[in-house]
This record gives C-alpha cells, structure tokens and sequence, in this order.
C-alpha cells in the first residue's frame, strides 16, 4: 500500500508569524505534543525562502532529532548557533522544543539580545512559559498556542467527501492530529495506537517523570473523569468526593488541583473558568474542562462512538473560538448559564449558546433563556446542527458547520 501523507497549510498560525516577522520580539509557540509545531516551523521557513531570504541566513535546530543531544550545556549550542549566524544580515533562529536544553532560559535571553537575530521558539509543555522564562522576558515575547487541526482544516485533508454533515460527524468522533489525520486515510487501524503513544509520552514523560509522581494510578482517575465530564462544571472537592466514593485508595482535594494543573500545564486539558456577566467578575469556583484533541477519548474505556455529542460539539466550538483570538469564559447570567464568552481586544465580547438541536419550541427557549437578560449590546449566538439560520430577537442563530467553515 502507498502511504500518502497530507501537508495541510495552518493559515491561521502561519499569518500570525508572518506578521511578527521581524518584530523585536521572541515568537513562543506552544501546544501538544504532535499538534504540528515542527511542521509549522518548517512552512514559516518556506515563507521566508519564497519571501526572498538566503537559506545560509536560516538557522534551524530540533531537539528531540538524535544528532542534537550532545548540546547539553547551553553554552555550547550558544556558540554554535553563532558561527552560523550571518554578521551584519537579518538571521532567522528556529529552535524546536528548546525546554530540552538545560537553562534554556539563559540560551533564549542571550540569543534575543542579539540585534541581527529573530527568534522562534517551540515547547510541548507550559512550563516553558512558567519557568524563569516568563520573568526574564515579560513583555519580550509573545505566545502562539496551536491546536491540532480544525473543521476547516480538516476537510482540506478529506476533500474527497462532499457530504459535510458526515465528515463532522467523523471529526466530532475522531482525532485531529495531524498525523492520525494521515493514518485515518491510509491505515485507519493504527490511529488508536498512535493516539496511545502521544498519551503515554504526555502522562509518564512530561507529567510523570517531571514532576517525579509516585501514584500513576490516581492522575489516570482524573484524566478518565474529565474526559467523561466535558462541558460539565467541576470543582477539585466534587472530583474528589465522586473519586473516592467506590475505591479504598482515597484522594485528596489538594491532589486532584496539583495533577489537573500538571493536565493543563501539558495542554491535554483547557480550563474555562466561569465569568459572573451581571457582577462583571471572576468566579473562584467550578470550571468546565476541554480536551485538546477528541480523538483521545477513543483510547478511555469511557467513550462510545456517536455518543454525548451535544458535549463533544461544545468541545470544538471552545477550541474553535480560541483559534479566532481572545480568551473564552463559561458565563453566569443570574440563575442562567451561557455556554461561552469570548473575551477579544478592546473589551469587546461575543455570547454563544451552543446545542445540537433546538427543533422544538421547548427547547430553543431554554437556550435563548441564557441571553434574555444581557443587558449589553454584543453580539448573542445560537450555534446549532439545525440547517436554518436567522436572527430572532436579535440572537443570530447559525449552523455550527457554516459558522466553521466561515460561510
């Protein structure tokens, strides 16, 4: 059998590079493992090689490649990247999965300084981020979070099916990575064993071996609950409470917070925290939590096919609004819940309710309840499967699907 593999252009990520190119500032791009950073990396230089930059004036180094393990002193690769640096021209500096290097820190801060050089850098892990890094260059850098792909990116990868409905069906059930995205086409049987591998590498690399965990046992508890639980408001006393109901191995609600953060810090799980419209403040208790990638529910007993998917189509549309720019809150509206709010520049807002269908009357009531009392004038949005769409009483009701797809 011939393997094809897909190279899908992330537009979306690319043009935000092209816009900070040359900028005085370090581009920081994080995400999952596997989600495609090296990939985007690699298309960035094809930009700058098509934009008319010398390849000598490209310097490029990945991480986990094994002719790479020897610069375990930053110091050393320092002086390396240097000699092939050009004086006096523009340098563009990739470096791909730096937080493997020790003190990169002190690598990444020598190397910004550097007038000629503009920086690009890659990390699995929010740690990059929460390290001294953060400290070292506030206000120096900026962060790019990138997902595996979305709808959009998707049926660019099965642009045989013209069947839309079908094909976010099987996005909704399956996974957007992009190399499961490559397996589902040419060798369809061994996309759970991938998935498999990028959660085991997550759990015992990046989580239990880092930070040195001794009960593997309890952080597999709470992957599996959350996983079953998306869309749902939590607390670390209810996780816990609910945990520790038919098993003799008790948890602690201090345990379930330390090893959703470390979940979080991976980029496994998004928190969204819930946001009180009318008191216009934070609220400390319950958030609801996404998984970065669907697909991953496949590898839990837990998951059934073409199940629980009202909380499945909210799962895209929050990572899907995160892809479109600002920060995404659960809202409480009085005694009323909205599924999201999207936080953009300029304090500007947008509301979203979200449901698979509201084909009967009963139903859409319930939903547009959320908006009734928002006394604001943003923009109110019903996402649904149902085909129509229209404006009542001034909520834009829209098919999740054209909403996607930007129709």
């Amino acid at each position: 059998m011939e393997i094809c593999s897909i190279m899908i252009a992330r537009e979306i990520y690319l043009k935000k590079l092209c816009q900070l190119r040359d900028q005085d500032l370090i581009k920081v791009i994080t995400g999952v493992r596997r989600c495609g950073k090296s990939t985007l990396l690699s298309a960035f230089r094809d930009e700058l090689l098509k934009s008319g930059v010398n390849a000598n004036n490209i310097v490029f180094f990945n991480f986990e490649e094994r002719e790479n393990i020897k610069f375990s002193d930053w110091t050393a690769l320092y002086d390396e990247i240097l000699t092939k640096t050009i004086p006096g021209k523009k340098n563009y500096v990739f470096l791909d999965e730096v937080q493997l290097i020790t003190s990169f820190e002190k690598l990444v801060d020598s190397l910004f300084v550097k007038k000629n050089i503009d920086l690009y850098i890659t990390g699995s892990n929010a740690y990059l981020l929460s390290s001294e890094l953060a400290t070292l260059l506030t206000g120096r850098y900026i962060a790019i979070n990138l997902h595996p792909y979305s709808f959009a990116e998707y049926t660019l990868a099965f642009s045989e099916e013209t069947n839309t409905d079908r094909l976010f069906r099987q996005y909704m059930n399956n996974s957007a990575f992009p190399e499961a995205v490559n397996l589902s086409k040419n060798a369809p049987e061994l996309v759970n064993d991938y998935l498999q591998s990028i959660y085991d590498t997550v759990i015992r690399k990046d989580i239990v071996t880092r930070h040195k965990l001794r009960n593997f046992n309890n952080l597999q508890r709470i992957i599996e609950f959350l996983l079953d639980s998306i869309g749902s408001l939590v607390s670390p006393t209810n996780i816990a409470c609910q945990l520790n109901k038919n098993s003799d191995k008790k948890i602690s609600h201090n345990s379930v917070i330390k090893l959703i953060g470390y979940l979080k810090e991976s980029y496994i799980l998004y928190a969204a925290s819930r946001y009180d419209i009318k008191g216009k403040e934070l609220l400390s208790t319950n958030e609801k939590y996404y998984v970065v990638d669907l697909g991953l529910k496949n590898i839990t007993s837990t998951n059934k096919y073409d199940a629980d998917l009202g909380h499945k189509l909210e799962n895209v549309i929050y990572f899907e609004l995160l892809r479109r720019g600002g920060k995404v809150f659960v809202g409480k509206n009085k005694d009323k819940e909205v599924d999201f709010i999207l936080q953009k520049a300029g304090n500007e807002r947008e509301y979203y309710q979200v449901a698979y269908t509201v084909n009967d009357e009963k139903t859409f009531e319930r939903e547009i309840s959320s908006f009734r009392n928002i006394k604001d004038n943003y923009p109110k949005y019903l996402l649904t499967l149902d085909y129509d769409n229209a404006i009542i009483d001034g909520i834009q009701k829209k098919n999740v699907i054209d909403w996607l797809l930007g129709k």
